[in-house]
């Protein structure tokens, strides 16, 4: 179980991706990094995003921040519970805040049509479990200009047009990821998984109306029926045809 107090936050200056340092970290020391131990950096010279994208950060605005986890008691087919818990920990700590926040799938946290957040998770599997779990996330606090090319970042700060605590933030986030976590470990899982299922639909992006989409054959018009258990995402088209995606088989047209 979680203690009761919160894990080790390791704060560094500058890394080239938090992942990669949490990473180094748990193959260098002999014994298993506590469960939830956090690292965060002020700057991250490349930090990873989801599709091989690099992630935009101001050096000291935002959380660039790493957690590692250990779910073992997890069947690599129930994997996506883990990343729907941690996107409604970080969408449920925004909404102190800010109003309109919501999960793009799989996991992106947008504010209407902007992204505020992303996540990324790389999971090592052994005899068909979770053996280790680590947790990007980077999350715009008070950065006023990006200049990538992203189409649609935004931040707390234009948002809210004020500063904000960063390590207050994160203190919110990982609290509130270490009561999911300790319920994903202890409640009895067809249970626990029928309300993080009902939680995660009631926050999805664009979960009301028709959109436009790219798939392999190009744009089409869909609604969001569901998202299946195991994180498939079902649309359907303007002709009522269902239609399935495994992630990054489908974009949102933005």
């Amino acid at each position: 179980m979680i203690p009761s107090s919160l894990p080790p936050i390791i704060e560094i200056n500058e890394t080239d991706s938090t992942n990669r340092f949490l990473l180094s970290l748990c193959h260098d020391l002999k014994s298993e990094v506590t469960e939830l131990t956090t690292v965060v950096a002020d700057h991250q010279t490349a930090g990873k995003g989801q599709r091989g994208n690099s992630w935009e950060a101001e050096a000291g605005k935002n959380l660039l921040f790493s957690f590692v986890c250990y779910p073992r008691f997890l069947p690599a087919r129930r994997q996506f519970i883990l990343s729907q818990i941690v996107s409604l920990a970080i969408k449920e700590e925004l909404e102190q805040h800010i109003a309109d926040v919501s999960i793009k799938w799989p996991n992106d946290i947008y504010w209407q049509e902007k992204k505020i957040c992303g996540i990324l998770i790389e999971n090592d599997l052994s005899q068909g479990c979770l053996a280790r779990s680590i947790v990007g996330i980077g999350l715009n606090i008070n950065q006023e200009r990006f200049v990538s090319n992203a189409p649609n970042p935004t931040s707390l700060r234009l948002i809210t047009g004020r500063e904000h605590d960063r390590k207050q933030i994160l203190a919110g986030i990982m609290e509130r990821m270490a009561v999911y976590y300790n319920a994903l470990r202890l409640e009895e899982p067809a249970s626990f998984e029928t309300d993080i299922n009902a939680r995660y639909a009631r926050s999805l992006f664009r979960r009301r109306g028709y959109h436009t989409y790219r798939d392999a054959d190009g744009l089409f018009q869909a609604r969001l029926l569901r998202v299946e258990p195991d994180g498939r995402f079902v649309l359907e088209d303007e002709n009522g045809r269902e239609r399935e995606y495994l992630f990054k088989e489908v974009q949102y047209v933005l």
